[in-house]
């Protein structure tokens, strides 16, 4: 993801809509088509993603955010949108990262979100948070995650394996962060200043929309 940072800017009207945790199972029609279109290697990440859901539901919280984060950092290779989908910006479902098996940094934190949700992660706990890599001096989206309300998030990131405390990634500058309940702007590495949502429509409902579909 190599547009500017400037253009987070005018992100920050996007759709943030109720947060209703979409289905994640995969019907053996689905997987039939996924197998068939993508093939064996796409089928199967599809199927050991299914048994990760299945065999994490009773575990504790950080054990989840753990097995999460190192299945989609393991299973996922970084490729741009443009390259991926022909588009200069494209959120995609956590089907069609695993189909592909590629994704671009806000596929990765989309992906783990909706998962954990299935895991049973309050919605309230997860924000979808962009930031700015200094490092790579470009735009950058990680999963954040807040055991309470005051508490220094942990990040879940695809950028390393290891998931650390907001306060120890000096490396990333958060500008703002997002679930499915509402939106706030950072001016810390904590929970940042709550602006509220919005009603008009945008890439979160458009995926949300391809999720309830199932398309692939």
């Amino acid at each position: 993801m190599r547009y500017k940072l400037t253009m987070l800017v005018g992100l920050v009207l996007i759709l943030v809509v109720a947060s209703v945790p979409a289905a994640l199972t995969v019907s053996a029609e689905l997987f039939d088509r996924i197998k068939i279109k993508f093939g064996n290697e796409a089928a199967e990440r599809v199927l050991i993603w299914q048994q990760l859901i299945d065999s994490s539901k009773t575990l504790g919280e950080k054990e989840k955010l753990e097995r999460v984060n190192s299945f989609f950092n393991q299973q996922i290779e970084f490729v741009d949108d443009d390259y991926l989908w022909g588009l200069n910006d494209y959120w995609a479902t956590p089907l069609e990262v695993l189909s592909k098996g590629a994704g671009d940094c806000e596929d990765y934190a989309i992906a783990k979100y909706f998962t954990l949700r299935e895991l049973g992660i309050a919605d309230s706990k997860m924000r979808m948070t962009y930031v700015k890599a200094l490092e790579l001096n470009q735009a950058h989206m990680v999963l954040t995650f807040f055991e309470t309300p005051r508490s220094i998030p942990l990040v879940l990131d695809n950028l390393i394996s290891e998931i650390k405390v907001a306060t120890s990634r000096q490396d990333l500058l958060p500008v703002y962060s997002f679930n499915g309940s509402g939106l706030w702007l950072a001016k810390t590495r904590g929970g940042g200043k709550r602006v509220g949502g919005s009603s008009r429509l945008d890439k979160w409902g458009k995926l949300k929309e391809r999720m309830l579909k199932s398309e692939l």
